[in-house]
């Protein structure tokens, strides 16, 4: 629609109150976008000739948008945080509807935006870190309640069908705050809620592949690194191939997890997706080689931090001292091998300072953690290892 005639404003608002009239959600939407053609214009607002209460709510989305022309985010905010309770006590009241999700969807990702900018401005003034993104947290808990309610109502026209895309801008919050307790509730909803299991599948691919990210980085940061594998391998292969960005930032979080269970990414994956700061912390797990890998992470250090992984990287020092203990088990042939063996190889890498007994306990620990079976005989100060499964696959009992 072009809105560039001799009365734009009248064109938009006549638009908007036929969208309203035909219950055409995907219209007003579109109206009441922030990256609509007509939304950054200093507007007359004399008279918005549009049913309460959405004269209120284009009242307010436009003064949003002279705050934005301005600069000033956070008055932005607030006036995108009225419209957003506006809609949600009027979706409320909607029974057995919603034809309003279209327009919730655009208003939350414009309202998170305009946080997201607030924040960076008020960090930049030197004032309170994250206080419109705990803003936009408690405006998005008001239409999550909305949604949630709607348990009684038919799957076609059920307000559920809201409950992904703002989880997933719930988790965003949650994310940058660093409030990740707060997420599992939000997980409890859609995975063992007897009414939203029934539609967790049918969600957009698009809403699906952001859910299993932030699920997925949950359970890593968590330690739950088969959890984590599942969900983020779902998001890295149902992501669209044109979307290379997104689909680097899932591995940057995925190839931990996986070379944590056990499994190498090829240098070509490392190469398509320009993930060179892991090249030699693969070739150092795999072979075993303890000082490669410390080098590695010192060298990519900030990288690494940046991303959320290095503690997630630390945990790979004990699987490539793993890799290491067993490359002396094969060379020796034998189930009795001398600690010592142990010792000099890590002295050999660089790691000078460990003697006998540090060795014995880094032995004892892995032992005692199910990196390798068998025992420690203290008298002969050997390890003996299980004549079966000596070295069980890391994803057997992580």
């Amino acid at each position: 629609m072009n809105f560039g005639g001799p009365n734009p404003l009248k064109q938009l608002l006549s638009t908007a109150k036929a969208a309203l009239e035909n219950d055409d959600g995907k219209e007003f939407a579109d109206l009441m976008s922030l990256n609509h053609p007509f939304s950054l214009r200093n507007w007359n607002l004399n008279n918005i000739n549009l049913d309460p209460p959405f004269d209120q709510m284009m009242l307010e989305h436009f003064q949003c948008s002279d705050a934005v022309i301005a600069n000033d985010f956070a008055t932005a905010f607030n006036h995108q945080c009225n419209v957003i309770q506006i809609f949600a006590r009027m979706f409320k009241t909607q029974k057995e509807d919603n034809w309003g999700l279209p327009m919730m969807n655009i208003m939350i990702k414009d309202m998170f935006s305009l946080a997201v900018k607030a924040d960076i401005v008020a960090v930049a003034n030197g004032e309170m870190v994250g206080s419109k993104i705990d803003a936009c947290a408690d405006m998005l808990m008001t239409v999550f309640r909305v949604c949630a309610s709607d348990s009684r109502t038919s799957i076609e026209y059920t307000k559920r069908w809201g409950l992904m895309p703002i989880i997933n801008l719930l988790f965003k919050c949650y994310f940058k705050t660093n409030k990740l307790h707060l997420c599992k509730p939000l997980i409890i909803a859609i995975e063992t809620n007897a009414a939203n299991k029934d539609i967790k599948d049918l969600f957009s691919i698009a809403d699906r592949v952001t859910y299993n990210y932030f699920v997925g980085m949950k359970h890593m940061f968590e330690n739950e690194f088969k959890g984590a594998d599942k969900c983020l391998s779902f998001s890295f292969e149902n992501c669209l191939k044109s979307c290379t960005s997104n689909k680097r930032k899932i591995l940057i979080c995925l190839i931990p997890v996986k070379m944590t269970l056990g499994f190498m990414p090829k240098v070509s994956i490392l190469k398509k997706y320009n993930l060179c700061e892991f090249e030699d912390v693969v070739e150092a797990v795999k072979t075993g080689n303890i000082k490669l890998l410390n080098e590695a992470i010192e060298k990519n250090a900030a990288f690494f931090t940046r991303a959320g992984i290095y503690l997630i990287l630390e945990k790979l020092k004990v699987i490539t001292l793993r890799n290491l203990f067993k490359k002396i088990y094969l060379i020796t042939g034998s189930f009795q091998i001398d600690v010592a063996r142990f010792k000099t190889a890590l002295n050999w890498l660089g790691l000078e300072d460990v003697d006998s007994d540090e060795t014995e306990c880094i032995l004892a620990n892995m032992i005692n953690d199910g990196y390798i079976k068998g025992y420690i005989s203290e008298q002969h100060k050997k390890i003996v290892v299980s004549k079966v499964n000596a070295f069980p696959k890391l994803n057997t009992f992580l």
